[in-house]
Formats: structure tokens, C-alpha cells, sequence
């Protein structure tokens, strides 16, 4: 079976999101009642977002509570992390410096940031290129 990439949400939808990432499994109203109250939208705007996610298959309904219908998130985080990231090193032409840069510059990216991913880059496996094949080996035909 083909993996299937998560779909592109909006920012509203990404909160939505957030909200089932954290909670679990919850209700429109549930979900209106995490907002924020200064920000906090209608229950119509909440409910067509979660209608919206559940047609993009990002979430599903799992069960009916009297009238409610109760969703849980389909696609994690960390797909749907990755694809923003990948959106966003697309609109760079997939030059990781000038974000790396910006990041710095503006006191968001630590020391600590820095070697974490260093830890994460030692412990990836090593890709095959013509520069690191073992002696003897020759590029296949």
C-alpha cells in the first residue's frame, strides 16, 4: 500500500489539530472549549474544520455520544510537521542555510538545538554515494 503524505491544513485546521494531538479523542464543542477566549471562533467555524479534516482524512469520527460525534486525529505530528518543513525548504530551493540563519539571528535556534541535531546526524545511517563505497566496489552498469 502506497504511504499516502498528510494533507496541507490550514493554520486554523493545524489548531484544530493541535487540540487532538494533546487531548485525544474529542467532540466539536470539546475542541471549541481548548481555544483561547479572546480567539476563540464559532462553534460552526470550529465544527466545518473538523468536517473539513475528517474529508482530507486527517481525522475520523470513533464514536457517537448522543448527538455528539467524537474525533480523533489520523495523521501525527510529526507527518504533518514534516511536510510544512518540507514546504518551507521548497520555498528556499532546499537551501537549509538561510533558515539555519535566520533562526540563529533571531535567538530561536540554541546550543542545545545545535547539538541535538548533531547527535540525530551521527546516529543516521550513511547513504551509498560513489564517494563512500567500500574499495573495489564499482559503480553498477
Amino acid at each position: 500500500m502506497p504511504i499516502v503524505p498528510p494533507p496541507k491544513l490550514s493554520p486554523l485546521e493545524l489548531q484544530v489539530m493541535e487540540t487532538l494531538w494533546t487531548r485525544g479523542p474529542l467532540s466539536v464543542r470539546e475542541v471549541l472549549d481548548r481555544f483561547p477566549e479572546a480567539t476563540q471562533p464559532a462553534y460552526t467555524t470550529v465544527q466545518t474544520m473538523i468536517y473539513r479534516l475528517e474529508a482530507k482524512k486527517a481525522v475520523r469520527r470513533v464514536k457517537k455520544i448522543g448527538n455528539a460525534h467524537i474525533f480523533e486525529a489520523v495523521v501525527t505530528r510529526q507527518a504533518t510537521q514534516g511536510r510544512l518543513i518540507d514546504e518551507l525548504m521548497r520555498q528556499f530551493g532546499g537551501r537549509m542555510q538561510p533558515v539555519m540563519a535566520h533562526l540563529i539571528e533571531t535567538g530561536n535556534l540554541t546550543l542545545e538545538d545545535v547539538q541535538e541535531a548533531e547527535r540525530l546526524l551521527r546516529e543516521m545511517p550513511v547513504k551509498e554515494t560513489p564517494d563512500n563505497r567500500a574499495p573495489g566496489r564499482r559503480k553498477p552498469s
